[in-house]
């Protein structure tokens, strides 16, 4: 019996492009609903998942799926090397109280907009999953002159692609991209150094950052697999990623264990 791939009931370019990869290699493909619980799928199917993480908290444990996700605290851990900048990983209430301008985001998950905010005082006040308690990270504000997205499976790059030039989107291939040998040069050091602290099957975001006069090749961050848009990488490539962090929960290997979403 096939393999299945489940997407959540929100529409995607990416779900679709993943979609047509899964298909193309004999999987079946279903879109979840919004209302009710998913039944669970025949004995014997192995069933992976792509969608948000709010929908897959409340859905796939019915569905035997294991989500792996970077720590919160990742890239704030990182040696300032790989990371070029100073970043906290905070309780929103505190970063409140922070001085600005600086950087505000949330760990993981897009509970609230990415984005330079005046001071602490122009954070989002409490608001569903939004509590003074929820961990975000904080960081001096810099600018990206280039941006990538790389799919990393067991610490090699699957596939990758440029998603932003200054700030603006601007998808375009990792294949074949003038900075494509400085990407790799970079991930391949921090894969070295830091591989372990990442789950078998995850995104990375990397770029060349600006700060004053330097330019350096710095991580952006790292995000789930399992909710990362491809651009314009190569869908079925991503989707090996993709399969590896959102999968069985009975398959997850013992390395990823403490990577698993609770």
């Amino acid at each position: 019996m096939a393999d299945l791939l489940a997407l959540a009931p929100h529409r995607s370019t990416t779900g679709a492009l993943l979609a047509g990869a899964a298909r193309e290699r004999g999987m079946g493909v279903v879109v979840l609903t919004r209302d009710g619980i998913p039944t669970p799928p025949p004995h014997g199917v192995r069933t992976y998942y792509y969608g948000g993480p709010y929908f897959a908290d409340s859905a796939l444990g019915h569905l035997g799926v294991a989500l792996l996700e970077p720590a919160a605290g990742w890239l704030d851990s990182l040696p300032y090397a790989f990371t070029g900048r100073h970043v906290r990983c905070v309780p929103l209430g505190e970063a409140r109280r922070a001085p600005g301008p600086l950087f505000v985001k949330p760990p993981t998950d897009k509970s609230f907009p990415a984005a330079v905010y005046a001071d602490g005082e122009a954070l989002p006040g409490p608001v569903g999953r939004l509590r003074d308690e929820a961990l975000v990270q904080i960081s001096e504000v810099v600018a990206w002159v280039r941006e990538f997205r790389i799919h990393l499976l067991d610490g090699e790059i699957r596939t990758g692609s440029r998603y932003a030039t200054f700030g603006r989107l601007d998808p375009a291939p990792l294949a074949g991209d003038p900075d494509e040998p400085a990407v790799r040069d970079f991930v391949r050091q921090l894969t070295r150094a830091c591989g372990d602290t990442l789950p078998s099957g995850v995104v990375l975001d990397v770029g060349l950052m600006r700060n004053g006069d330097d330019e350096r090749w710095a991580v952006v961050e790292a995000n789930m697999a399992w909710f990362s848009n491809v651009y314009a990488a190569d869908p079925a490539r991503a989707l090996d990623v993709v399969l590896r962090s959102a999968g069985p929960g009975t398959s997850v290997r013992a390395r990823d264990t403490r990577f698993r979403r609770a």
